[in-house]
């Protein structure tokens, strides 16, 4: 959408799962907004703080000392109240009578849409930049968050090795994407794992492929397997797996779930610089009077894509990263 008032002020948001390098987006939204001469609120608890009008003016010591902070200074939430059209209506509301002009969320695909509805019906201006471990918004290389949890994911699992080569054991080790294999796949080449299990190839068909493939590599003499897991959206597929393994072959994989310890910790140099540049990007263009965009990564570039053109759609998985695990794992 195209916006012909100038933009004076502008509120920051975080909404959903919470994502290493989202205080970094803040940050560069909350600074670069000051350079242009503009007036920066900070939203708490996301889309719930905004309908409560929990906001305060931002200035540049309120972000100082945050980059390298884990987590979000603004807090986060998962709004339900935000799927009505007229809480999105109150929240313009409240923007309006409080002289905010425009509106940055950071987060995934829900808070993507909450966004998205909240410019087309209401005609606010919305920009959103993707805070989201599982790299999973459509159209974007990239999201903040994603590459701080490969790397807790990878240290966890360097350790797993470990007792795995010392017992002579195979491991399932689940890792979060609910409905992303990014993680899984980005872990699983990085921690060189025997295979992948994503969740669209979670079937019943799965335990058989594991056993022989465990099978094999025994036979060659690999005594310890690292197998990943993406969580999937139905608990417990990890367990299930480890039980059926058990069962069908007589292999006593042992289970770890790394959890939400791959959401915490301090964000890596790349989600911090990534982060910076997608809030930067952000005010830009609504200062240039564009608005219902979401900021992404293409080909290496910071680019603003029309959430219309992301939204409901999902990456494909990478079946040659796939391939290549299987290969590597030799």
């Amino acid at each position: 959408m195209k916006n012909n008032k100038r933009i004076q002020s502008i509120a920051v948001l975080c909404s959903g799962g919470d994502a290493p390098g989202m205080n970094a987006a803040v940050r560069a939204v909350v600074r670069y907004g000051i350079y242009e001469k503009l007036d920066m609120y900070g939203v708490y608890k996301g889309y719930s703080g905004l309908l409560e009008g929990n906001l305060e003016k931002m200035s540049l010591r309120s972000v100082a000392n945050i980059i390298q902070r884990g987590g979000t200074i603004l807090k986060t939430d998962r709004c339900k109240a935000f799927f009505e059209k007229k809480a999105r209506q109150e929240a313009t509301h409240i923007l309006h009578r409080k002289s905010i002009d425009a509106l940055v969320v950071i987060g995934g695909d829900g808070s993507y849409m909450g966004a998205h509805l909240m410019d087309i019906e209401n005609s606010y201006p919305v920009i959103g930049i993707p805070g989201t471990i599982d790299n999973d918004i459509y159209g974007s290389e990239y999201t903040i968050g994603f590459d701080t949890a490969v790397n807790t994911a990878l240290d966890a699992i360097d350790r797993i090795r470990d007792t795995a080569n010392s017992h002579d054991r195979a491991f399932l080790v689940e890792v979060m994407g609910r409905t992303s294999a990014e993680i899984a796949l980005r872990v699983g080449v990085s921690g060189g794992a025997e295979t992948i299990v994503v969740p669209e190839k979670a079937n019943i068909n799965i335990v058989g492929e594991l056993s022989v493939s465990l099978k094999k590599s025994a036979a060659q003499g690999k005594l310890s397997s690292i197998v990943i897991v993406a969580e999937g959206d139905k608990p417990g597929i990890t367990y299930r797996i480890a039980k059926e393994l058990k069962n069908r072959s007589g292999i006593d994989a042992r289970v770890a779930i790394l959890g939400h310890i791959q959401r915490g910790g301090r964000p890596s140099a790349m989600d911090r610089f990534m982060a910076s540049l997608m809030g930067a990007k952000a005010v830009e263009c609504l200062l240039q009077g564009k608005s219902d965009l979401a900021i992404g990564v293409e080909k290496n570039q910071i680019v603003a894509l029309p959430f219309s053109k992301i939204l409901g759609k999902h990456k494909k998985t990478d079946e040659k990263l796939l391939k290549l695990v299987q290969i590597l794992a030799a």
